[in-house]
């Protein structure tokens, strides 16, 4: 039988014998700074590759994903969380949580009831001490945000970790967003965490910090019952480093909101990167300080991951340990497990 060689199949011929090569491809797979610029750098992210391709590779049975970041994110289709799932699907949604670090559902038309009975599938609620519950439901905080009002969703944080034992993660439902615009960003703090320098990541290993809920809160702490709430959330300490208590994969747990110095440092030194002016911070303290903008690793924000509330009944739950987030515009409803 002969072949009769198509012009698709001579086109591929020459494609190959005339392969085409990434303008970028005669250099070395590392990132190098830009002339001029010492805290800009170019190139990929490779300490993400592995992680990427073993997410792409995770089955599982009870739902189906899709993935929205390179090692954050993930949408799972064709799981009903407004009926009472049994206890193998929400098995299988908490690892898909640990695996993901956020996930999100789509159509799904939660009553405040539904929404508390869902986050009671994964532990004891918090009522929160500083922001007030939806009325008979004080498991519920409502959030309401536009151009005219306050708060401090809008930046880098990680929740709650003024407390002893910060709650393990959030669960948000959409009730009204803006046609364009109101994102939700999340950021991988693992992947930040595997992108420090290695002299910086072994500096940091053994130190703690001080989380204060008085940075972002104190403000909404009625007159009168100033030492009251200090007693009953006094300044706590974290590791720097923690390691996730289910996956075991390391993590930056530090944040701008509520990390309040290193212990060992005045804060001046401890926020040294947000301080480049001050004439006697150390070169020591800049670099730590690297930590806390917007947790970033040294070279900007690897493995973020923006989520776009599509319509009014969409959900997603976030592992408060695995990332930090920052939120847009809506109201949303929130429970904490």
């Amino acid at each position: 039988m002969s072949t009769v060689e198509s012009p698709a199949d001579e086109a591929t011929t020459d494609a190959s014998e005339h392969e085409i090569k990434d303008p970028g491809s005669a250099l070395n797979a590392r990132r190098v700074r830009m002339p001029g610029y010492k805290d800009t750098s170019v190139g990929p992210f490779t300490q993400l590759a592995a992680e990427r391709a073993r997410l792409g590779a995770l089955t599982w049975e009870h739902f189906d994903i899709k993935r929205v970041g390179a090692t954050i994110g993930a949408e799972l289709h064709g799981v009903d969380i407004v009926d009472d799932p049994a206890p193998e699907v929400i098995a299988e949604i908490r690892q898909a949580l640990t695996e993901y670090k956020v996930i999100f559902f789509r159509d799904q038309p939660l009553t405040a009831e539904a929404h508390i009975r869902f986050a009671r599938q994964f532990g004891e609620l918090e009522t929160h001490p500083f922001l007030p519950g939806s009325g008979e439901h004080p498991e519920l905080v409502r959030f309401a945000k536009g151009a005219d009002t306050g708060g401090y969703e809008n930046g880098w944080h990680h929740d709650v970790t003024w407390r002893a034992e910060p709650s393990m993660g959030a669960i948000l439902h959409a009730i009204e967003v803006p046609e364009c615009g109101g994102d939700t960003l999340f950021c991988d703090m693992n992947a930040a965490y595997e992108g420090l320098e290695p002299g910086l990541k072994a500096e940091v290993e053994s130190m703690t910090a001080v989380h204060d809920y008085l940075r972002a809160f104190g403000q909404q702490v009625e007159p009168g019952k100033e030492a009251e709430m200090r007693k009953e959330y006094p300044q706590v300490e974290h590791p720097v480093i923690c390691a996730h208590p289910v996956s075991g994969k390391k993590l930056l747990y530090v944040n701008r909101y509520f990390t309040d110095h290193l212990v060992g440092l005045e804060a001046a030194e401890s926020y040294g990167r947000l301080f480049p002016s001050s004439a006697d911070i150390s070169t020591r303290a800049r670099r730590l300080g690297a930590l806390f903008m917007q947790g970033r690793s040294r070279d900007g924000l690897p493995a973020c991951q923006n989520s776009q509330w599509h319509h009014s009944k969409s959900s997603r739950s976030g592992r408060r340990r695995s990332n930090q987030a920052r939120a847009g515009r809506g109201r949303t409803q929130r429970s904490s497990p």
